[in-house]
């Protein structure tokens, strides 16, 4: 057998490798954009820039230094320039797979911040490989504005996993969803018809409010917002108000709430407050063609019928009254079981011609008011 020479014993000292393969290397030469590695083989491997980050911008100077060590994998032998091809970030986007694939069949909980905000969506990275959240999977409710999510750490489970079609799907949605449901079986465990409870304000509309309770949205009805009258919603109640609000009602998922709590019922001492022929004060709230309806407290209105106006005749309560005016009455009757009160501006005018026989009396102004 014939000796080797001193080249081809280092040639066979050299170890093979091919497209592919996965080597350890240790860094002898960083540059902004590129990294040089000695990998065991004759030739040196290089990293581009674009191989080792998905920051096209990033400095590499900053992120590695001369003597660290790290498994790359081969691109290309010999890329024409005598040196070896590697890349970082795909040998990582696959470990990331297959990490994302376990995720998957296991139905585990992924954290990560997210990277990019998309049309559709959201991107997130797990070892540099892809995620992408659709809109519709990344909340419980409709949410226009995604901006808010960018560096933001999200919590989701894979729900799609087919890396040959580049198609990862993550979704947050049903994670929220069954956080929430959770939520409410806590809380209606506990919520009682009469509690009064702490909410935030979590949409406004014409007809109410829905308050979020902790989980659980109640609907606070434009009927149940004041004992006195709210015309408009939007003017008195915004997003992200707390309120403490009474439990008026629960059936099944629903919750009916109220600000008409039972210490502030205005109709509580009406037999005192408002007992016949006492003399009060009060706003015209509004007005009909047959009378006047005047705020006493909020909560509280009281029919001045037009016949009750003035000695002197009166066709329309409005010829002689505007809705804002102060006005001063006498209580003729009360009816506390159906919360009407019935008022005289007449009475209080002094004594002049006696009233036509045909006049109304009290009661028949009441009853033509009910009707």
């Amino acid at each position: 057998m014939s000796e080797l020479t001193f080249e081809q014993m280092l040639e066979e000292s050299i170890k093979t490798i091919r497209n592919g393969d996965v080597v350890d290397g240790t860094v002898i030469d960083v540059k902004p954009d590129e990294i040089i590695m000695n990998i065991g083989y004759k030739a040196d491997g290089i990293i581009m820039r674009n191989e080792y980050t998905n920051d096209s911008g990033a400095d590499l100077t900053t992120m590695v230094s001369v003597g660290d060590t790290m498994a790359v994998k081969v691109l290309k032998v010999n890329d024409g320039e005598g040196q070896v091809l590697l890349t970082y970030k795909r040998l990582l986007a696959e470990k990331g797979n297959e990490r994302l694939k376990e995720a998957y069949e296991s139905h585990e909980v992924l954290r990560a911040p997210v990277t990019q905000i998309l049309g559709g969506g959201l991107s997130v990275v797990i070892d540099e490989a892809r995620v992408f959240i659709p809109a519709s999977l990344v909340s419980d409710s409709y949410e226009k504005d995604l901006s808010k999510y960018q560096d933001q750490e999200i919590e989701f489970v894979i729900s799609e996993f087919n890396p040959r079609r580049n198609r990862i799907i993550g979704d947050r949605r049903q994670i929220l969803v069954a956080e929430r449901a959770e939520k409410q079986r806590e809380l209606f465990a506990r919520l009682e018809v009469g509690d009064i409870v702490e909410g935030t304000v979590k949409n406004v509309t014409d007809f109410g409010a829905f308050v979020d309770l902790g989980g659980v949205d109640g609907l606070l009805h434009i009927s149940e917002m004041s004992w006195g009258r709210i015309e408009n919603p939007k003017k008195v109640f915004k997003v992200g108000e707390t309120l403490r609000v009474l439990i008026k009602d629960i059936n099944e998922t629903k919750v009916a709430l109220s600000l008409k709590f039972p210490e502030t019922n205005p109709w509580a001492n009406a037999s005192e407050d408002y007992a016949v022929g006492t003399v009060v004060e009060g706003k015209v709230a509004r007005m009909t063609d047959f009378g006047a309806f005047v705020e006493l407290a909020p909560g509280v209105d009281a029919l001045l019928h037009v016949s009750q106006i003035s000695r002197a005749h009166v066709d329309k309560p409005s010829d002689v009254l505007s809705v804002g005016q102060y006005i001063e009455a006498k209580i003729v009757d009360l009816n506390e079981t159906d919360k009407k009160i019935s008022l005289s501006m007449k009475v209080l005018e002094p004594a002049g011609e006696q009233m036509p026989a045909e006049t109304e009396s009290v009661d028949e102004v009441v009853e033509g008011a009910e009707e």
